[in-house]
This record gives structure tokens, C-alpha cells and sequence, in this order.
């Protein structure tokens, strides 16, 4: 056998076949005709010398050889493709795809996105909410929020804000249920329960803060639950009930006294909402301009949050 490689497009003609099992599919992922395909595939098991496909009467199989090659192959054109697709995103540096949370994303992110853009008038964001950890290379996507723990292996990390669960209920609800005065007074008010994060490591519910506060409780299945964290949000605005609440979250509508926290009593975890982008890829001048946003913005706010702190253990 030559050590001349075979044709490329041969070898696509082979990956894509194998991938699909069928000369159709395959065909039609090439924008060839079956014909022309089949051609390409006899013409690179002549030139290696061996058969690559076994044609039975409905369906193919690849042979020993062709399970051989392909793996190999695969691997390439994927590597191809994300480096062509990675040349494309670097052409294109204006453009900043953001994924986070879809709370984070709606009750802290939206919000504040305008003073990143007017501070950095030649990128265009493109917000993706979601809770899934991306894969930053197939899903185009430059940097993330994501409220974990770790670890973060082949990734660029910032904490930004540790995750605090509190009680926080609107001026109105209060109106209906009364005066709370003592953390067993929620017990008569309607609880509103997040369960976004259900499932994850170390995000308290309202078990553990009655626990913490020291107060015996019913079962807790009654009240309004929500699978996300900004309708729950937003129901405690309109006056529905009380919310366990992540405090980022809840920051600006306390802040305003759209909502209000009736109790100091916090329950602090171990997650944080993180800043991350792939190990490299900080230096690219819109990933640093937002980390540095992000980081200064939430400083900001840790700021405010210590204060605020202060200001209730002097009372």
C-alpha cells in the first residue's frame, strides 16, 4: 500500500457512511447521489486494497477493516470541524454567546447586560438560558454562569457569589397573613418552593431552614412549587407566599423594597455562581471584557451585601 493518502473526499464519503450505516443518509449529508458515493467508497477500497462494507439486501455493515479505519477517521473530521468552526468564532470576535441559568439570567444578568454594552459598544451579546452544562466547543458558546461546586477541569474559574438561601416575601402578602415576627409565624403564610435545582448537592429547602431556625413544622409538600427559579421569583412579587430564595436573585427587587427578607436568618452552601470559559480563551479581548464586567459588577454588589450585614448586627 502507497503511503500517498486516499482522496479526501473518498474518506468523507467513507466517515459518513460508516456514521450512518446507509448510503442515503450519507448521500444526503454530502449533497451527492447515492451512485456518486458508492463510487467513492469502491474507489478507496480499491486503492487500500481491502473491502470496507459489507452490502447485505436491505443494509450494510462495515467489515473487520472498515471498523478498523473508522474510529480514526471520525476523530479527524470532528477535530476538522471544530477547528474550522473555532476559525469562524475568531473572525467573528464581536459576537459574545453567554450561557447561564435562567433565573440568574432573568433577575440579575438582563437587568445589568445594557452596562456591559455601553462600556463595550463593538460587542454584541447573545444570551443563552439554560442549566445544562455546555459543551463550549460543539455549542458555540464563550463563557458561562453556573452555579457548581467543581471541579472544573480544563476551565477558566472565577467565583463570583456564594450561594445564600433566605425567606423573602412581598409587602402585600404581609398585608393578608400578618405581622411575621418570628420565624414560626411562615409556618401560617403560603411557602413558595423553588424546585430548579431540585436534585442538586447542598441547595438547602425550607425543611432545612425551619430546622436551622429552630422550629418544628408540619410536612411541607403544601403551597405553590415552580421549576423555576424567576417564576418563583415572580409570584412572590404578586403576593402568593413566602420564598426560599437565592439571595443574587432576589438582590435587586430587596434592594428596592419590592421585596422584603422578614428574618436574618441565611443559609449559607458550598456552590457559588461561577465565571467560566475554556483555559486559554480569557485572553480573547470580548471573554476579558466581560469577565472583568461580571467580576466588578458582583463585587459591587458583595460590597453592598457586607454592608447591609453590618448594618443589621449593629441594630
Amino acid at each position: 500500500m502507497s503511503n500517498t493518502l486516499p482522496p479526501l473526499n473518498a474518506l468523507r464519503a467513507f466517515e459518513a457512511t460508516a456514521r450512518h450505516l446507509s448510503f442515503t443518509k450519507a448521500a444526503g449529508e454530502l449533497h451527492v447521489t447515492p451512485a456518486a458515493l458508492s463510487h467513492q467508497i469502491k474507489g478507496l477500497e480499491e486503492f487500500l486494497g481491502v473491502r470496507l462494507f459489507e452490502r447485505k439486501a436491505r443494509a450494510i455493515a462495515l467489515t473487520d477493516a472498515g471498523r478498523q479505519l473508522y474510529p480514526g477517521l471520525h476523530s479527524a473530521f470532528v477535530q476538522m470541524r471544530q477547528a474550522v468552526q473555532s476559525l469562524e468564532r475568531l473572525q467573528n470576535d464581536r459576537v459574545l454567546v453567554i450561557s447561564a441559568p435562567p433565573g440568574f439570567t432573568a433577575k440579575w444578568l438582563a437587568p445589568r447586560l445594557y452596562r456591559f454594552l455601553i462600556a463595550n459598544p463593538d460587542i454584541d451579546a447573545r444570551i443563552s438560558a439554560s442549566m445544562t452544562m455546555v459543551d463550549f466547543e460543539a455549542d458555540g458558546v464563550d463563557v458561562a454562569v453556573r452555579n457548581a461546586i467543581g471541579p472544573f477541569g480544563g476551565l477558566t474559574v472565577d467565583r463570583l457569589t456564594d450561594i445564600v438561601m433566605l425567606p423573602v416575601v412581598s409587602p402585600r402578602h404581609i398585608e393578608q397573613v400578618g405581622a411575621l415576627v418570628t420565624p414560626a409565624d411562615l409556618l401560617k403564610a403560603t411557602l413558595i418552593h423553588d424546585d430548579s435545582l431540585t436534585g442538586l448537592a447542598d441547595i438547602p429547602t425550607w425543611a432545612d431552614w425551619f430546622r436551622v431556625a429552630g422550629v418544628d413544622h408540619p410536612k411541607l409538600e403544601r403551597g405553590l412549587r415552580f421549576n423555576s427559579a424567576d417564576h418563583a421569583l415572580d409570584a412572590a412579587l404578586e403576593g402568593a407566599g413566602v420564598l426560599l430564595a437565592h439571595r443574587t436573585l432576589a438582590y435587586d427587587d430587596l434592594r428596592t423594597g419590592r421585596l422584603i427578607a422578614p428574618f436574618d436568618i441565611e443559609i449559607e452552601t458550598r456552590r457559588a455562581f461561577n465565571f467560566v470559559c475554556p483555559e486559554g480563551s480569557e485572553t480573547r479581548p470580548k471573554v476579558a471584557a466581560f469577565r472583568a464586567w461580571i467580576g466588578a459588577e458582583m463585587a459591587t454588589m458583595n460590597a453592598a451585601l457586607q454592608e447591609r450585614a453590618r448594618t443589621r448586627s449593629k441594630a
